[in-house]
């Protein structure tokens, strides 16, 4: 049963992110991919945008009608969010014996010397890593590593939530996302926006 992680903050899920989801499951022959957002990313937590109770939900939202990619609450606990510790956690409900990646894009790959525990994780899983032209990295030894090369993850979070700031919605959210963040008046996108007289919702 082989069961890939996909750790993220997630501020906002768009959909790029399922794309890369759906091209590995396809491609490895995933059963199942777990989403899982970061409640407190060790390297963002002064930069998230949204509180986790609402990337989390947005992520739901996202995987609703996914097959075999699932929103997970894994890292819903207080504390930082370290991979390995929900790596180890994924691994206690598999059992040893079971297949497990992650999926992870080239950049954060080639700063996998800078997490917490970094040798435990390459020991624990194999490594989807989502190339990106131009964008080389090194394996550290011992790692074991996929390529996906089937799609690229070039949409950027923080340029979506410029967008919304500037009351912009964007197309990279799906539809179910962007209402969420309408409703909930996220990332700056509040009642200013709908207030403005020449404001106008374009998908």
């Amino acid at each position: 049963m082989p069961l890939a992680i996909f750790g993220g903050t997630f501020d906002p899920v768009h959909n790029a992110h399922i794309a890369v989801a759906r091209a590995a499951r396809d491609t490895f022959r995933l059963d199942r991919i777990l989403l899982i957002p970061a409640a407190v990313p060790p390297h963002k937590q002064d930069r998230l945008g949204a509180p986790y109770p609402d990337r989390l939900a947005m992520v739901q939202l996202a995987c609703r009608d996914e097959p075999a990619i699932e929103a997970s609450d894994l890292e819903a606990g207080a504390g930082n969010s370290y991979s390995i510790l929900t790596i180890l956690e994924v691994r206690q409900h598999l059992g040893p014996d079971a297949r497990l990646l992650f999926l992870i894009g080239a950049d954060a790959f080639s700063e996998i010397r800078t997490w917490h525990r970094w040798t435990e994780v390459v020991a624990a899983v194999e490594f989807i890593v989502v190339t990106r032209p131009g964008h080389e990295y090194t394996v550290p030894q011992g790692a074991s590593v996929l390529e996906l090369d089937r799609v690229q993850m070039n949409v950027s979070s923080s340029h979506i939530r410029e967008k919304l700031a500037r009351c912009e919605p964007p197309p990279e959210l799906s539809e179910a996302v962007f209402e969420y963040i309408r409703e909930h008046r996220l990332y700056g996108f509040g009642s200013a926006c709908e207030s403005d007289p020449d404001f106008v919702v374009k998908r």
